[in-house]
């Protein structure tokens, strides 16, 4: 159980390195179109609380992948119908964890209008990426996975 915490762990401070890293990129697209900085330290504290609060999700739902020893991404379904956990509130806790609350956050502590409209920009192409997932879901789970999706919403 250590382990599979430890490697979660891991691979959930590339999520947020990564998050902070577009962030900081788009910054300079910021820079470059004129956009000014959201320099509130209100803002900055929640972008901190967001990243924190997507980082700890992550972990919650990448240790019940790796207890089942299931990968994190995979093209194929899983294994295992994972429904316990964050799964018991979120369908996708994993992308609620780093699309959104990692990466929203990360434009909030930087300041950044490109990474927050980036954010909001991207998520309809994560909710079709989730919809190819729930089909093949679907199909290896069949009725199992019908009767969690009515009682568990894809977000929250």
């Amino acid at each position: 159980m250590l382990i599979n915490l430890l490697k979660s762990i891991l691979h959930n401070l590339g999520v947020v390195l990564a998050s902070l890293t577009l962030a900081y990129l788009a910054s300079f697209i910021d820079t470059a179109l004129g956009f000014r900085t959201l320099d509130i330290s209100l803002l900055k504290g929640v972008g901190v609380l967001l990243i924190t609060a997507g980082f700890l999700l992550r972990v919650w739902a990448v240790t019940h992948f790796y207890t089942r020893e299931m990968r994190v991404i995979s093209l194929e379904p899983q294994s295992d119908l994972v429904t316990d956990g964050p799964y018991r509130y979120s369908r996708n806790p994993l992308y609620l964890g780093g699309n959104v609350f990692c990466f929203f956050g990360a434009g909030l502590l930087l300041g950044s209008p490109t990474m927050l409209a980036l954010t909001a920009i991207h998520l309809p192409f994560i909710d079709l990426l989730i919809r190819r997932e729930e089909r093949q879901l679907q199909e290896k789970f069949g009725s199992e996975f019908r009767e969690y999706k009515q009682h568990v919403r894809r977000w929250v």
